[in-house]
């Protein structure tokens, strides 16, 4: 009965974190898009600003 349910825990486990980590894809592509678009989508800069949503 012990090994039946380390074995059930461990499947428990790695389904658990196989599940977050393709959420935390989804996350990254879905900021990566935001991010992209940033680039594509920025707003007219006076003749003293750099005209980026960002400050580097």
């Amino acid at each position: 009965m012990g090994p039946v349910l380390l074995v059930l825990l461990l499947a428990l486990i790695l389904f658990g974190a196989g599940f977050a980590l393709k959420a935390l894809w989804w996350i990254a592509v879905l900021v990566l898009v935001a991010w992209l678009l940033g680039f594509v989508i920025h707003p007219a800069g006076g003749p003293g600003r750099k005209g980026r949503w960002y400050r580097w």
